[in-house]
């Protein structure tokens, strides 16, 4: 397995922490990823998602969604209620479980919700006005130029 310096990245670069810990984070993972449970991630809108999860034997009270410092983290303990059950077999998993998502910068969760079984995670990206891209009308040289008069002109006088 081959290891990746990130050190000079770190040196190089100003306010970059982030992408560097989590390239960092991706390239010292083991290859085997945890499969409990299954999930799919969809879009619903242009800046909308949805992450769902397969819980089947999980009560709503056993369910954990916590967001901490960009991490999306839900997690499940099963509560020891059928004990004394004896199994002759078991395909169900009910096991306790822990999965994290990282999420992009102005990603907001909006609810979550548990039904037949599936639990539906509701996201939305909502972009502050000042990194929205915004339209500079271009005026002509003519019209400029009487600007920057008028406003000297109100300088002098005030």
């Amino acid at each position: 397995m081959r290891t990746y310096d990130l050190a000079p990245l770190y040196r190089a670069t100003v306010g970059f922490d982030r992408i560097a810990d989590l390239m960092d984070r991706v390239l010292s993972t083991e290859v085997a990823q945890p499969s409990y449970p299954p999930y799919n991630i969809e879009k619903t809108a242009d800046d909308a998602y949805r992450i769902s999860l397969a819980v089947a034997g999980f009560a709503e009270d056993e369910l954990s969604v916590e967001v901490k410092e960009n991490s999306l983290v839900v997690a499940a303990k099963r509560g020891d209620a059928a004990g004394d059950v004896t199994y002759l077999h078991r395909g169900i998993a009910t096991r306790a479980f822990e999965r994290r998502f990282q999420l992009a910068d102005h990603i907001r969760v909006t609810g979550a919700a548990h039904e037949n079984g599936m639990l539906h995670i509701d996201l939305v990206r909502e972009v502050p006005e000042a990194l929205k891209p915004r339209r500079i009308e271009i005026a002509n040289a003519k019209t400029l130029n009487a600007k920057a008069v008028e406003h000297k002109s109100k300088k002098k006088a005030a």
